[in-house]
């Protein structure tokens, strides 16, 4: 029994929260899936639709995140990030509760139900790392290293289980949450996102994110100058891209500023009319992740404008700017995807999913400066190992462009949760008379009349020596 219990607290505890993440991230999907179904099906029905429904339910959004669920806004990366390079208690039990965990499904779902260009990636790594980490509970005596692995454990096997990515979830962990990898993490990191993995294959089955591209043989002779300029031109537009979300004090007018800061409810209903009229003036291209238009343009059935991704860029921010939750992940590759359709008329003689995973590798590097993560997801995602060495150059190359203009965007996001923690302010001590012995009671009757002759708490001017004894 003894062993068995020691065997428990080592494995099956991980074992058992790495089954409960393929379950939450495989059901997480599904409805976001379905909301995002539901919400088409309406805009095609009702063209002008979103011009009402995206306002209405970006305002509720935000009124419920700022209301019940602090700590749910945004991806959730950061969050984690913040957990695990501070004390994962005190951050883990105010960014990774239950009740944040509740709130990152449900808001995010409603996101999605308006249109809003955000993914649902991102937010499996936080909804990943609550439940491994609020399993806690099951030790006896939990530590610090054992909270961090958990949270480990969770985000990677979240990711993995989110893109069916499980070498990704590895370099993730690896290179994005915590820049390291112990030896005592590593066995413990790989089970739990083999586990999930299983699970979510059991699931859905065995299937690739954006299915499989084709590529020929014999790869062009003007690749090497497709992966530099497609590198130079994703990194650059991804480090805009950072620089706008990491200095908003520096680009939005003064009044909406203060309209956000005085009322984000308002401010929340004004992002998402515009970003109701974005998708309108796109034909409904910018609304949601944009998995489909991703998918669309790789499998040649999608014909998108050349302003696609900048309309979508625009969309994505106006999604970010109130602080409802979602990720960032699928709308890069999606946004990715349209810069290699643009590009494609400048390489009109190379294939265009060639281009296009070209394309999201840099783009996605580019707003995350995590090039290794980056073109292991997209060589994962398309099947791409042809591609390896291409992709691999155009993440590195659109990472260094990205970091000119902006810091690392999730390391910086979490630096504003890891801010010191308020303490709590003492209890107020009541005020207990003193009683004092009889001498000096005595003592005090006779010095009464000299204090008397204070005024406003100083000695008068005419009792100077008195003053001076006492």
């Amino acid at each position: 029994m003894r062993r068995a219990k020691r065997l428990w607290r080592q494995y099956g505890i991980f074992w058992l929260g790495a089954i409960a993440v393929g379950l939450v991230a495989v059901l997480y999907a599904r409805l976001i899936d379905w909301g995002y179904a539901e919400f088409r099906t309406l805009q095609h029905r009702f063209v002008w639709a979103p011009l009402i429904v995206t306002p209405a339910i970006a305002a509720l959004a935000v009124w419920l995140t700022r209301t019940f669920f602090r700590g749910a806004e945004g991806s959730g990366i950061p969050q984690v990030i913040a957990t695990l390079h501070s004390k994962p208690a005190e951050y883990g039990a105010r960014l990774l509760s239950w009740r944040i965990l509740f709130g990152k499904i449900a808001v995010s779902f409603l996101g999605i139900l308006g249109g809003f260009t955000i993914g649902r990636e991102g937010p499996t790594v936080q909804v990943g790392a609550a439940v491994m980490f609020n399993l806690r509970r099951l030790y006896p005596r939990s530590n610090a290293l054992i909270e961090r692995q958990l949270v480990l454990a969770g985000a990677a096997a979240g990711l993995s289980a989110a893109f069916n990515t499980p070498l990704a979830g590895i370099v993730f962990a690896i290179e994005e949450l915590t820049r390291s990898f112990e030896a005592r993490t590593s066995g413990v990191l790989i089970t739990a996102i083999i586990i999930a993995g299983v699970v979510a294959l059991g699931l859905n089955g065995n299937y690739t994110y954006f299915g499989t591209i084709q590529i020929g043989v014999h790869f062009p002779d003007l690749l090497a100058l497709a992966v530099l300029l497609t590198a130079i031109v994703t990194g650059i537009a991804g480090g805009v891209f950072g620089w706008l979300l990491l200095n908003t004090a520096r680009w939005i007018p003064a009044p909406l500023r203060q309209l956000h800061g005085e009322r984000p409810v308002v401010f929340a209903a004004l992002c998402g009319f515009a970003i109701a009229v974005v998708g309108l003036v796109a034909g409904g291209a910018t609304f949601g992740s944009g998995y489909a238009e991703a998918r669309g343009l790789l499998d040649g059935h999608e014909q998108m404008s050349v302003f696609y991704p900048f309309l979508k860029m625009i969309a994505m921010i106006g999604s970010y700017l109130p602080g409802i939750p979602g990720g960032i992940f699928a709308p890069s590759l999606s946004i990715g995807a349209g810069f290699g359709n643009l590009l494609h008329m400048v390489f009109d003689t190379m294939q265009l999913p060639m281009l296009i995973a070209l394309a999201m590798v840099g783009y996605l590097a580019a707003v995350t400066q995590s090039p290794i993560t980056s073109f292991v997801i997209v060589m994962e995602m398309i099947d791409g190992h042809a591609l390896v060495i291409s992709l691999m150059a155009t993440a590195l190359i659109a990472s260094r462009v990205s970091r000119l203009f902006a810091p690392p965007l999730y390391e910086s996001l979490a630096q504003r949760y890891m801010a010191p923690l308020p303490r709590p302010a003492p209890a107020p001590v009541p005020e207990v008379p003193e009683v004092q012995a009889p001498e000096v009671q005595a003592h005090a009757a006779d010095a009464s009349e000299p204090a008397a002759q204070q005024v406003d708490g100083k000695p008068s001017a005419d009792d100077g020596t008195d003053a001076r004894h006492r």
